[in-house]
């Protein structure tokens, strides 16, 4: 069975951007693994509640067929946590999707890996990936390479699909 990490803030996260794109990927035989900054329950906006089994910092690439950055306010503390942006960048030079959904999409222009590829993002975080070198769309949904980008809570169901289809 294919493993997918999602890399979720303790709180404040966007309660659907994590658990419909699970649901779609656990529908498609694949194992979702929750890592945070801190193990244990972890508590959406709107009171969705989930498991961290795994802090960011042990998150090992070679055990997971993709990464996904979920949304929501809380995500901004991955902006610059080095794992947060070390890991992206190691998921994606091993080729594997690497996917964010809403604002989570600056932690993957701050990781670097955008310059040039098209992507979107919840509007607040537009000119974080111009500036790290993203050619922003605005789209609810891009698929660039191993990148998937998707720009917030309306577009979870297309996202969760879209990384689902990137394991086949």
């Amino acid at each position: 069975m294919k493993k997918v990490v999602f890399v979720t803030a303790p709180e404040a996260f966007r309660d659907e951007e994590y658990y419909k794109p699970k649901k779609i990927l656990e529908d498609g035989d694949i194992e979702v693994i929750t890592a945070s900054v801190k193990t244990g329950e972890l508590m959406g906006r709107f009171g969705f509640k989930t498991t961290s089994t795994l802090l960011i910092q042990d998150v090992n690439p070679n055990d997971f067929g993709a990464i996904v950055y979920i949304g929501g306010r809380g995500s901004s503390i991955f902006f610059d946590n080095l794992h947060a942006l070390k890991l992206a960048n190691d998921f994606f030079k091993q080729r594997k999707p690497t996917a964010s959904i809403c604002i989570a999409g600056v932690i993957l222009a701050n990781a670097g890996i955008l310059k040039g590829t098209r992507a979107t993002v919840f509007i607040d975080g537009k000119e974080a990936l111009i500036k790290g070198g993203a050619v922003y769309t605005g789209n609810s949904l891009e698929i660039e390479g191993n990148i998937i980008t998707a720009n917030g809570p309306s577009s979870a169901e297309d996202f969760g699909k879209a990384v689902l289809k990137s394991l086949e």
